[in-house]
C-alpha cells in the first residue's frame, strides 16, 4: 500500500510573516510577470517551489501571491470555505462585469450555500444514474464520428472532439437538450464556450484592466459569445419548464439536472430565482466542457505511451462488457479504468492551482497571514513528491487499486491529490465526470484499437493553461476492432 506522509496544515502560534518568506526578485510595476511562461503560469510557479520551498511570495503587476504548496495546508484552506476563505475576488468582478449569471462556482457565502443545494439536488447518485440513456445517445455518437475517421485513416483532433463529445453529453444531461454538434462540423454553442474560459483566465491574470478603455476584436468576439451563450440558456430553461407543465410527474422524477434545478428552486424558502439557475447552466456548460474533454484527451495520451497498461484497460473492457450494452452494473466494473483516470488527474490536473482570498486572519504553517491575503495554491506539487507517491513521475494506475483494502489506498491517495477540489467546495459534479469518462474509454476500447496518441510536432505533449490546463495539439489514430467477442451495436 501507498505511503503518505501528514503535515500540519494551520498552527496556533505565528513565527514568520509574509513579508519573512522567499521569493523571485521582480521589477517595478510588473513584478515577476515577465519570469513567468506566459501559456504556463503554473509551470513557472511550481518551479518556484523547488527553489523556494512550499510557501513563499510573487507578484503579478500590483497582485501580490503567497504560493502555498503542501497538500494537508491546502486541503485545510479548502475546508475553511465559505466562512473563512473564498475564490479570488478579481474573479467574481469580471465575471459580473461580462454580465454573466453567477451559479455555485463563482457563489460566494449563503448566495453560494442556497446554490449549493439547488445543485447538489440534480447531481444525486439517483438522478445520476437516470442520465444514462442520455449519455448512451451522445457515446454513439462520438462513436459513429471517430468511425468515419478510422475507415478513411485520418487523424482526429482529439481535444475538439472530445470537447463535442462532453457538450452534447452536459447539454442531454444537464438540460434535456440534443445539441448534436458531433454530427457537425459547425460547433455552434461550442464555438462561444470555447472563447469564455480563456478569456476569463486572461483578464484575471491581466496586470492593467486595458478592456475598460479599449476593446480589442478578440474583446468584441468575447462579448459577442456571452450574448450567444445566455440566448441558448433562456431556450434550454424555457424547454425544462414547458416539460414540466406538460407532465406534472417529472416534478417528482426530472429527467435532467436543469428539471431538478428548476422543481428546487420553486421549492418554499429556496432563496435562489431563475438568475441563479442560469448562472448554475452556464457553469455546468463550461465546467463540463473543458475539465471532462481535457481529462480523457491526457488519459488516451499517457496509456498510449504505456502499452502494457493500455492493453490492461482493453482487457477490462473486453471482460467487462463485451456486447457494449450499456448500464451502471458493468460500468461499476470499470475499475481500472477509474484508476486511469485518478492516475491521470494526479499527474496533469486540469486545475493545477487554485486562487483563494482570505476573509479573516489565518496562520497557515507558522506564517501569518491577513485578511485578504490572495494564495496561489499550487494544487499539483505533493501529488508529484515521491515521499507521497512512490515513483510519483511514473503513469501507474494499479497505485489506486493497492493490494489490501482498495477503497482506503485510494481515500488515502486523494487526501494528497485533490482533482476535484476538497471541502464543502468540493466539485459537485465529480461522479458525473467520472462516469462520462468511464462511458467515453469504454466505447473506445471495445470498437477501436488506439494505434497512435501524439502531439502534431513528434514531440511529448505540452501543457497549456488557459484557467484549465490543456495538452497542445493532440491528434489520434484509430482502427476499427473486429476480433470474435467485440461485438459494435
Amino acid at each position: 500500500m501507498e505511503t503518505f506522509v501528514a503535515a500540519r496544515p494551520l498552527a496556533k502560534v505565528a513565527t514568520r510573516r509574509i513579508e519573512d518568506l522567499p521569493g523571485p526578485r521582480g521589477l517595478p510595476v510588473l513584478g515577476n510577470l515577465l519570469q513567468m511562461d506566459r501559456q504556463a503560469l503554473h509551470r513557472s510557479v511550481e518551479d518556484w517551489v523547488g527553489r523556494y520551498g512550499p510557501y513563499f511570495r510573487f507578484r503579478v503587476g500590483s497582485r501580490k501571491f503567497v504560493a502555498v504548496a503542501g497538500h494537508a495546508a491546502l486541503a485545510a484552506l479548502l475546508r475553511d470555505r465559505p466562512e473563512g476563505v473564498r475564490r479570488a475576488a478579481k474573479l467574481e468582478r469580471i465575471w459580473l462585469e461580462l454580465g454573466l449569471p453567477p451559479g455555485v462556482f463563482i457563489a460566494e457565502g449563503d448566495a453560494w450555500k442556497r446554490q449549493r443545494r439547488m445543485v447538489m439536488a440534480g447531481f444525486d447518485p439517483t438522478h445520476v444514474r437516470d442520465y444514462l440513456p442520455s449519455l448512451a445517445r451522445v457515446t454513439e455518437r462520438l462513436h459513429a464520428r471517430w468511425a468515419r475517421a478510422a475507415s478513411r485513416g485520418e487523424d482526429i483532433p482529439l481535444q475538439p472532439d472530445l470537447m463535442r463529445f462532453t457538450v452534447d453529453a452536459i447539454a442531454g444531461l444537464a438540460f434535456g437538450a440534443e445539441v448534436k454538434t458531433l454530427e457537425s462540423d459547425e460547433e455552434v454553442i461550442q464555438q462561444h464556450l470555447d472563447k469564455m474560459f480563456p478569456a476569463l483566465f486572461g483578464r484575471v491574470m491581466s496586470a492593467l484592466p486595458y478592456w475598460r478603455w479599449w476593446r480589442r476584436p478578440a474583446d468584441r468576439r468575447l462579448e459577442q459569445a456571452v450574448v450567444e451563450v445566455k440566448k441558448a440558456i433562456e431556450v434550454f430553461m424555457a424547454q425544462a419548464r414547458a416539460r414540466l407543465a406538460a407532465d406534472p410527474a417529472l416534478r417528482s422524477r426530472p429527467r435532467n439536472l436543469l428539471e431538478a434545478m428548476l422543481v428546487a428552486s420553486e421549492a418554499e424558502g429556496s432563496g435562489v430565482d431563475d438568475t441563479d439557475v442560469a448562472g448554475n447552466v452556464l457553469t455546468m456548460l463550461l465546467a463540463g466542457e473543458d475539465t471532462t474533454s481535457n481529462t480523457l484527451a491526457w488519459m488516451l495520451y499517457l496509456l498510449a505511451r504505456h502499452p502494457a497498461t493500455l492493453e490492461r484497460a482493453v482487457r477490462e473492457v473486453a471482460a467487462a462488457w463485451p456486447d457494449f450494452q450499456l448500464d451502471h452494473e458493468r460500468l461499476d466494473r470499470l475499475d481500472f479504468i477509474e484508476a486511469c483516470a485518478h492516475e491521470t488527474m494526479r499527474l496533469k490536473p486540469v486545475a493545477p492551482f487554485i486562487g483563494l482570498q482570505l476573509l479573516r486572519d489565518t496562520v497557515v504553517a507558522d506564517i501569518a497571514m491577513p485578511q485578504g491575503t490572495i494564495i496561489w495554491g499550487v494544487m499539483r506539487h505533493d501529488g508529484l513528491d515521491d515521499r507521497h507517491f512512490p515513483d510519483a513521475a511514473a503513469f501507474r494506475p494499479e497505485r489506486w487499486l493497492a493490494e489490501g483494502d482498495p477503497a482506503q489506498a485510494a481515500s488515502a491517495a486523494k487526501r494528497v491529490s485533490m482533482p476535484f477540489g476538497a471541502g464543502p467546495r468540493v466539485c459537485p459534479g465529480r461522479y458525473l465526470a467520472l462516469l462520462e469518462m468511464k462511458m467515453c474509454m469504454a466505447m473506445l476500447l471495445s470498437r477501436f484499437e488506439v494505434q497512435s496518441v501524439a502531439a502534431a510536432d513528434g514531440r511529448d505533449a505540452r501543457e497549456q493553461l488557459q484557467f484549465t490546463m490543456s495538452p497542445v495539439g493532440l491528434r489520434m489514430r484509430l482502427r476499427e476492432r473486429t476480433p470474435a467477442g467485440v461485438a459494435a451495436s
